[in-house]
């Protein structure tokens, strides 16, 4: 089928086995699977998410779906678990010919340019060994996720300038084989806010492309692959807007969260009466209500609601009947 442009959304997993994975029973599509764990040891991390990414694995062939596996924001205290994951990208690489993860996230945003760009090259060399993508961030995502408070920031450093921005492309363009993509900040948040507190910019995105392909001198109008983060609570036109303009990939995290909880919501107030003892029930008082707190009726619910809302963003991203049914 015929499209515009399209980007995929990433979606931080909520309940991993189903809810990101059904979409694909309802619109041809493929998932971008993001794995994150931070709570322990870079060790326990590794584990965790290799145990994760081998799991997607199984489950995606046994699905028919098509899954991108990424990893979120690492700043630099954590490369110790970024490290782990290179290493056991270049053993799977080494037996099976591809990555074990299609794509890993840098996020230096915080350091000075000259060094989030440096550690990204450093990094993209290795990486580009074993035909694994890049993505690195400029500016800062506000707002609060994952322990990260940004809610009190400058509001200047939720806009990159299209030099900055000029700068990562011509550093990591220099890296032989090297994908990468560059979130840059538009004024996006993590979370969702009451309208009128964010102030996003797409526009930010069309005008570096500009620059970018005047700076190169070619015929490539969109030379920049982006990532537009925080995208839960963003309108369509503000996200077909920023998709025009080179977005390939819109994090989703909020807005799955609450479709699941609202899932749940929605299934203790149906049948709120079944669920206050183990018996009885508006059918009677020695009616069993089994069958209604059993935790995989609540869960379930919970899927189907986050499946919605996940074909909801796929058909708001363009990315809708881009993939042949396997």
């Amino acid at each position: 089928k015929e499209l515009d442009f399209s980007a995929s959304g990433h979606f931080t997993p909520q309940h991993l086995d189903q809810a990101i994975l059904m979409p694909r029973n309802f619109v041809d599509q493929f998932a971008m699977v993001c794995l994150h764990d931070l709570t322990h040891s870079a060790a326990s991390c590794v584990r965790v998410c290799l145990q994760g990414a081998l799991h997607v694995r199984q489950v995606a062939e046994l699905y028919g779906v098509p899954v991108i596996l990424h990893t979120d924001h690492c700043m630099r205290s954590w490369l110790p678990w970024f490290d782990g994951l290179m290493e056991a990208n270049e053993k799977h690489f080494e037996l099976h010919g591809e990555p074990l993860f299609s794509s890993h996230m840098l996020d230096l945003s915080e350091e000075p340019l000259e060094e989030n760009i440096a550690t990204c090259k450093e990094y993209l060399e290795r990486m580009a060994k074993f035909n694994c993508l890049l993505e690195m961030e400029l500016g800062v995502t506000g707002g609060e996720e994952d322990g990260v408070d940004n809610t009190d920031v400058d509001s200047s450093r939720l806009y990159t300038q299209p030099e900055e921005v000029w700068e990562v492309y011509k550093a990591l363009s220099e890296v032989e084989g090297g994908a990468f993509t560059i979130a840059a900040a538009f004024g996006n948040v993590h979370g969702v806010y009451a309208p009128g507190n964010v102030d996003l910019r797409p526009d930010i995105l069309h005008n570096t492309q500009k620059y970018v392909a005047e700076k190169l001198g070619g015929d490539d109008p969109l030379p920049c692959l982006f990532v537009f983060h925080g995208g839960s609570g963003s309108s369509v036109e503000d996200i077909r807007y920023a998709i025009d303009a080179g977005t390939i990939k819109m994090n989703i995290d909020t807005d799955t969260q609450w479709a699941f909880w609202d899932g749940i919501r929605q299934y203790e107030a149906k049948y709120h009466d079944y669920l206050q003892a183990q018996i009885g029930n508006p059918e009677g008082e020695t009616k069993p209500n089994k069958k209604y707190y059993d935790p995989r009726m609540a869960l379930r619910s919970g899927e189907e609601v986050m499946r919605d809302r996940l074909c909801q963003a796929a058909d708001d991203l363009n990315c809708v009947n881009v993939v042949p049914v396997l």
